[in-house]
């Protein structure tokens, strides 16, 4: 049963409360991050929401939870590891749950913020239960990295009572971890775009971080040889990061200054003037789960051209719906000749990539349906 709410702040009144009732539920994660903003739009209405951040806060959070009911840590994090100012605040964080006295609580990204979150719950005896979202990398590539960080992600996700995952590869990574119940569900759209327009033949655009897990560079090979067959093709680059001037500099060595544009991080607006103006997306990182930008491309009518990963076959039937591309160097000389039988039906697959997202990769259903399954195991 869930407990009487017992305010220890004041805090607004909960208004339109769901048919499974209200629990206290502090999210733990990187309260700059709009990842985690976007957890918390989706929470608030439903639950008594708490946040702790490692860092600050963004400033939407402002509408959600008030000052009194958030803890921010300030430190910096480093998501691969060696976070050890962030530890040293471990005893902050444990007095601040302790008096919080949650229902649920929820780190996301679990080699960080869940090693904060057991250890809390260990060290100050907390009654509340663990359910960790895991991020991508935290269980795609840290563990891989020894012996010692695969033993945390283990003890993390056997501490938790219920984990959720955004594709079904991670999901069977996790099991092999040794977590227990997960929730597989796409970290999808808020909201849906209007359906697709018709699009200029040869518009690209790619919008992943300009670091070295994402490939950028490959991005670039790629469209290089698009233009080679196609002259009138365009890229737009958003976003920014450590490989930014490396990229530009090539870029105008290989003569095509004229043809992609490095646009900067967008706000969520003129992110969707760019997916609603490109035919085709790229995305080629070395290492990813499903990606929400994949999923954004796909709702906005974009056909996506994605690297040979496990979770980007949940997405793209290559050929059909879009194309995954091997390592393999041939791959990128013919991509021309892979592209040509698509643009036919591009409208068409604009039109069946915007319903799937429709149908399958909405945040909104999923996060009723892990509140519901919540509720059941209090």
């Amino acid at each position: 049963m869930t407990r009487p709410y017992r305010p220890l702040v004041d805090l607004p009144p909960a208004t339109d409360p769901p048919a499974y009732g209200r629990w206290r539920h502090v999210l733990i994660g990187d309260g700059e991050s709009p990842h985690l903003l976007k957890w918390a739009r989706a929470l608030a209405p439903q639950v008594d929401l708490w946040v702790a951040s490692s860092r600050g806060f963004l400033p939407g959070f402002d509408d959600l939870v008030p000052p009194r009911g958030r803890l921010a840590l300030g430190e910096t994090m480093d998501h691969s590891g060696g976070n050890v100012g962030l530890l040293r605040r471990l005893p902050e964080l444990g007095r601040w749950l302790q008096e919080v006295d949650a229902d649920w609580i929820h780190p996301h990204y679990l080699t960080s913020h869940g090693t904060l979150a057991m250890g809390a719950k260990k060290g100050w005896k907390l009654r509340g239960k663990l359910v960790g979202s895991a991020w991508g990398s935290d269980i795609l590539v840290t563990p891989q990295r020894g012996p010692h960080f695969r033993w945390v992600t283990t003890q993390i996700l056997k501490a938790c009572t219920l984990t959720t995952s955004d594709s079904e590869h991670m999901a069977a990574q996790m099991r092999k971890l040794g977590a227990g119940e997960i929730r597989v569900f796409p970290f999808g759209l808020e909201k849906m775009p209007p359906r697709p327009p018709h699009k200029a033949p040869w518009t690209f655009f790619a919008n992943r971080g300009l670091e070295p897990i994402y490939r950028p560079d490959r991005v670039i090979t790629a469209f290089a040889s698009i233009v080679s067959a196609y002259p009138e093709a365009r890229l737009t680059i958003a976003n920014d990061g450590s490989l930014r001037p490396a990229l530009e500099q090539r870029v105008g060595e290989l003569g095509l200054a004229n043809h992609i544009e490095f646009v900067g991080r967008l706000d969520a607006e003129a992110q969707a003037r760019c997916y609603e103006r490109a035919q085709w997306y790229l995305s080629l990182p070395s290492s990813d789960s499903v990606a929400v930008s994949v999923l954004e491309a796909m709702a906005h009518g974009c056909i996506p051209l994605l690297s040979d990963l496990p979770a980007n076959h949940e997405l793209v039937r290559s050929g059909l719906n879009g194309l995954i591309l091997t390592n393999a160097p041939i791959e990128l000389m013919n991509l021309p000749q892979q592209l040509a039988p698509l643009l036919p039906q591009a409208v068409q697959i604009g039109r069946d990539n915007h319903e799937w997202v429709r149908l399958h990769g909405q945040f909104a259903p999923a996060v009723e349906g892990l509140m519901s399954r919540l509720a059941e195991l209090m």
